[in-house]
């Protein structure tokens, strides 16, 4: 008797859909057999897929950075698939299911655009951002400027987090002149962390190194450099280069745990030539 139902339900959800709306409807089906058969999906929660979510937002960027429609066509839909299954779960607990969470989105969208389905006269993006950003303030109910620093979600990338509330403090003026001031302070939280790092202050120099990060985010606001993005690219320029010293040494039959730091530094500095003569 299971075994025939197993099939009817297979039959049900058997073969793709020509509509999105067809689609939507096959993976809400499949979502809900999966919660009542599959041991794993019957034991999620929100707080156990919330590092899902953010693990599957990343790959789906990284599709993007690395321009592979292929991946992310697939990345998209396992983000999707993280949306159906909160919405799942919270139809379960009866809090709001998936027609409440795309209802919501639509009026989100009619009252942020108020240019678009109101037919305000805006005809710049900087004004359609600011529109954007003052009805979004009034739907918060945000009465002071550091809620509004508040607001930014602490879940996102340190770095970004904090380019983010710079940007919004910088909205009332409170903001250097010129980005000589903060390269000045950079400075100053430099000769602050050594100063904490000689006195051997643990608590002080995690402090420092957080002010120093601060400021450097800082500078690259006022440059318009994405710091995470910046990092990102530093990172993988490392590793490459990293990987041209493994290659230079495995070549002359030795290996990097047998090497000094200056014998290895010297194989970076020839990576750095490799790269510039290509």
């Amino acid at each position: 008797m299971e075994s025939k139902r197993g099939m009817d339900q297979f039959e049900e959800i058997a073969g793709a859909e020509k509509t999105p709306e067809g689609a939507l409807s096959r993976l809400v089906k499949i979502l809900a057999i999966l919660r009542e058969n599959c041991p794993w999906d019957k034991a999620q929660t929100h707080e156990s897929l919330r590092i899902c979510m953010l693990e599957e937002a990343y790959e789906v960027c990284e599709a993007i950075d690395r321009r592979d429609m292929n991946n992310l066509k697939e990345e998209l839909g396992d983000v999707f698939l993280q949306v159906l299954f909160h919405s799942q779960l919270a139809l379960e607990t009866r809090n709001f299911n998936l027609t409440d969470v795309i209802n919501a989105e639509c009026e989100k969208m009619i009252q942020r655009h108020p240019h678009v389905f109101l037919k305000e006269n805006i005809k710049s993006v900087d004004k359609a951002i600011e529109k954007w950003e003052n009805v979004k303030r009034a739907e918060k109910g945000e009465l002071s400027y550091a809620a509004r620093l508040r607001s930014v979600p602490v879940a996102l990338p340190s770095l970004i987090r904090s380019y983010k509330i710079q940007a919004k403090a910088a909205e009332v003026g409170f903001d250097w002149d010129d980005v000589s001031e903060p390269f000045q302070k950079i400075k100053e939280e430099m000769e602050e962390l050594l100063d904490a790092y000689q006195r051997n202050e643990e608590p002080d120099i995690a402090e420092e190194v957080g002010d120093l990060l601060f400021s450097i985010v800082n500078v690259a606001r006022f440059l318009k450099v994405n710091p995470e993005q910046a990092l990102t690219a530093a990172s993988e320029k490392f590793i490459s280069r990293f990987a041209f010293m493994e290659e230079s040494v495995s070549r002359q039959g030795r290996n990097l745990k047998e090497m000094t730091l200056r014998e290895m530094d010297g194989f970076l500095e020839e990576a750095k030539r490799y790269e510039d003569d290509r």
